[in-house]
């Protein structure tokens, strides 16, 4: 056979087996050919409509942007710990999607026993077959994602596509962003969710539901209002649920992490917690330390016997007053005690200051902790940190079953039950009122980069929010008080001669004076503004 019949027939050959690869069905072709978990077609929409009964989260038009943008050389990582509709968010842009986009569109879940070189091969296969958004679903579980995730970027990215990462383990997106998607993500988190927004999402206006359930969706798993259990039952069961949450959200979150980068070069001092199987235990500890001291700081701080001593005309007697206080003071007792206990436990097991403020940086890492400032009037001081937790439901489940967990010590056996719910319904009212302070001092803050913000301290007393307009050099000042009625005595710091005129020489003219509250918002003849705390967070 000579060349030239032999290339017919090549080309002849060539010809029908082009024909035979077209008559192979999708789903085969698809089966065959990948590695992973893939999702495409009209599959999508089954997964989409399972997002059909949620509300859309605020950080959806920032997604959109992203897929829908110019084209950038960069994948978009949504990070956040579990249930802060991360996986929601993905279904609800699939939803949305046109028939056409739709066409080109794949969903990814990632399983633990998927590796980048199982993800790779898949990419090259839908790069070859024209799809353009790529949604991939916890990309976190693969343990070579970190020290490989630059791939996505710099290959797939681009040649056009726009991919989207999803996971639980938050500290892995922060450790690639710095590293392998350094200059190469946007990065959307998802842990903070605003008391506005959470008010948008759950459909309430209770700043007290926002305290005590704050900062977790989908919380219908969590049997809050049980009516058949005793109170502390249903607190103790809620607590029991807070303690996997964080187990699994938090501590093994970061413990996944530090294992998959760089071979668990990133664990620095924290390798010996980890060698002694003590890692998560100690996460655990520094949290319910932080939210221990925290109650304390409020028992000691937060005026608990002058409530108390002016609340007598809702007592029974002068004396259940006097008592109640005296309860109040035992109780500080018994908490600076089991600190005092904890820290000699913790010396025991090896948790040094220096493990301590690791993990604390990772807490921040993961978005869970905020470090608020406090600043003093006073010569040559620093501001120290007022830790707030951007997930409220943390800190009140910890604190509520640590004062039901107090009321019970043996020490407090001749209490009658009616005055151990007493005392501790108001120690709870005192724990709300100043998480109510710091959720108001975390949310400004974040709404007003450009400002300063922070609490003012004093000798004896503070201001409970100020805000400082450097280029105009004016402050704001603020009292937050969690009640309906103006509590006249606390809000009279604001006119405090002395207190303000320490303010103004180091933060300039005080332009405004605002009482923060529950009751109704309206102006006073004295120009003092007071607003519905509720509507104040809503509108920023």
């Amino acid at each position: 056979m000579d060349n030239r019949k032999l290339l017919e027939r090549i080309n002849e050959l060539k010809s029908k087996l082009n024909k035979l690869q077209n008559l192979v069905p999708e789903s085969i072709e698809g089966e065959i050919q990948y590695s992973t978990n893939i999702t495409t077609g009209k599959s999508l929409y089954d997964i989409a409509n399972t997002a059909l009964k949620y509300e859309k989260r605020d950080c959806c038009g920032m997604l959109e942007k992203y897929l829908y943008g110019e084209t950038e050389d960069k994948v978009c990582a949504l990070y956040g710990l579990r249930q802060t509709g991360k996986t929601t968010l993905i279904r609800h842009l699939i939803q949305n999607m046109s028939s056409e986009d739709i066409s080109k569109t794949v969903y990814i879940k990632i399983n633990p026993t998927d590796t980048m070189a199982k993800l790779n091969f898949d990419m090259k296969k839908l790069c070859h077959q024209g799809y353009k958004y790529i949604f991939i679903d916890e990309i976190t579980l693969m343990q070579d994602f970190i020290d490989a995730a630059a791939v996505l970027s710099d290959v797939y990215c681009a040649m056009g596509m726009k991919i989207v990462l999803s996971g639980a383990d938050s500290l892995g997106f922060w450790f690639a962003a710095n590293e392998e998607l350094y200059n190469r993500v946007k990065m959307i988190p998802t842990t903070f969710i605003s008391f506005r927004e959470y008010a948008r999402l759950l459909h309430t206006d209770s700043i007290d539901e926002y305290i005590r359930y704050g900062g977790i969706l989908h919380a219908e798993e969590i049997d809050f209002d049980n009516k058949e259990l005793p109170a502390k039952e249903t607190v103790f069961n809620i607590n029991e649920w807070m303690r996997r949450y964080i187990d699994t959200a938090v501590s093994k979150n970061i413990q996944h992490s530090l294992v998959c980068c760089k071979d668990g070069g990133q664990f620095r001092h924290l390798y010996t917690l980890y060698e002694a199987k003590e890692f998560t235990g100690a996460i655990n500890r520094v949290i319910e330390d932080m939210n221990y001291k925290f109650v304390l700081e409020v028992l000691t701080r937060e005026s608990i016997h002058n409530d108390l001593k002016l609340s007598e005309k809702n007592m029974r007697s002068q004396s259940d007053s006097e008592k109640h206080a005296e309860v109040v003071d035992a109780v500080i007792k018994r908490l600076s005690d089991r600190l005092e206990i904890r820290g000699r436990d913790a010396q025991k097991i090896g948790i040094t200051r220096t493990h301590i403020e690791e993990i604390k940086e990772y807490l921040k890492a993961l978005d869970l902790i905020y470090c608020g400032p406090v600043e003093t009037t006073a010569a040559g001081t620093e501001p120290y940190e007022n830790i707030i937790f951007t997930q409220p439901s943390i800190r009140y489940c910890q604190a509520q079953v640590l004062v039901y967990s107090l009321m019970n010590d043996n020490a407090f056996s001749e209490i009658s039950e009616y005055d151990k719910c007493d005392i501790i319904g108001r120690i709870l009212d005192a724990v709300r009122g100043r998480m109510m302070k710091d959720i108001v001092l975390l949310e400004t803050s974040k709404a007003k980069r450009t400002k300063k913000v922070f609490r003012l301290q004093f000798d004896a007393d503070e201001f409970d929010m100020v805000v400082y307009d450097s280029e105009t050099n004016t402050c704001k000042i603020y009292d937050i008080q969690y009640s309906r009625e103006v509590v006249h005595h606390k809000y009279i710091k604001l006119f405090d001669e002395k207190k303000c005129l320490a303010c103004e020489n180091k933060y300039g003219k005080i332009t405004e004076r605002v009482v923060i509250y529950q009751g109704e918002s309206y102006i006073a003849e004295n120009g003092v503004q007071y607003i519905n705390a509720e509507e104040y967070l809503k509108a920023l």
